[in-house]
């Protein structure tokens, strides 16, 4: 869990993560702090074992750590923010030493997981899908008092409780 313990302290995400909460301080809809990045890595990964996908485990919580952390980019400047998370993230993954550096391979999977978990593409890779998937089954849309305010479709809220 170095790995993960590195992307959390690493002063790239340290910054852009306070600039998203203190963008979110207060509102309404969804947030993208740590309890969501936490969820969203916790139902990837019981999905992984659960499927046998055979997916590492410190891959899946560092593309759900990862997925959502350049959400200030697109509140400040417009910048889509699987754009500005994956760029974040290739920074941050890259300055890993190398005794905990994932491989080239597996950055390329975070990365592209990271890119993706908005729209699923047709022929995603496999943590790219469980990413998409998990992040949009971490919502609790059928328990949330702002759900009727919400613009999110109605084939995007997670509005049962699913296992």
């Amino acid at each position: 869990m170095e790995q993960l313990f590195f992307i959390q302290n690493h002063p790239l995400y340290t910054a852009s993560y306070a600039k998203l909460a203190a963008l979110e301080k207060g509102r309404l809809f969804c947030c993208h702090q740590m309890d969501h990045l936490l969820a969203v890595a916790r139902i990837a990964y019981i999905r992984n074992l659960e499927r046998n996908l055979g997916l590492k485990k410190e891959s899946i919580y560092a593309a759900a750590l990862l997925h959502d952390i350049g959400k200030y980019a697109q509140y400040e400047e417009g910048i889509p923010h699987e754009i500005k998370s994956a760029e974040i993230a290739g920074i941050i993954l890259s300055d890993m030493p190398e005794r905990i550096r994932f491989t080239p391979a597996e950055q390329q999977e975070i990365l592209t997981a990271i890119r993706g978990h908005r729209k699923l593409r047709e022929n995603a890779i496999l943590l790219e899908n469980l990413l998409y998937e998990s992040d949009k089954a971490s919502r609790t849309c059928f328990a949330c008092p702002a759900e009727p305010e919400c613009n999110w479709s109605t084939t995007k809220k997670n509005m049962e409780i699913t296992i």
